[in-house]
């Protein structure tokens, strides 16, 4: 949330005087799918939703377009045991977050997805 708040000012400025762009900040499913233990991460990242859609709308007439990413179990070290090096295969990759990024880029200037929910297609099925 600090480096969104941070980062954008600037960005954006520079953006308008480039004539637009387009900044997509990385939420979490996290955001509305509360989890115990996980408050402040949870808090973190609803601040951080609230924040791009805000932004969103003050930039969109200035040619610059703003998406939340917003993923859910991705497999990195966030979660890991230490020194593990075991990988679970049904979670998203970086390499996934990164195509929705290009896709959306990709996007005609005339729409915006402004919030995107990317889950594992097969997560382990619930007991």
């Amino acid at each position: 949330m600090a480096g969104a708040r941070t980062a954008s000012p600037p960005t954006s400025a520079w953006m308008r005087r480039r004539g637009g762009g387009y900044i997509f900040n990385i939420s979490s499913l996290a955001a509305i799918n509360p989890m115990p233990g996980g408050a402040a991460y949870n808090a973190s990242k609803f601040g951080l939703n609230g924040f791009t859609e805000a932004m969103m709308q003050d930039v969109r007439y200035d040619g610059i377009r703003v998406s939340t990413i917003m993923p859910g179990s991705v497999d990195t070290d966030f979660a890991a045991q230490p020194g593990s090096k075991k990988r679970e295969t049904w979670k998203l990759t970086g390499d996934d977050i990164a195509r929705a990024i290009v896709d959306l880029y990709k996007y005609p200037k005339s729409s915006l997805a402004s919030r995107i929910e990317l889950r594992p297609s097969q997560p382990p099925k619930k007991k």
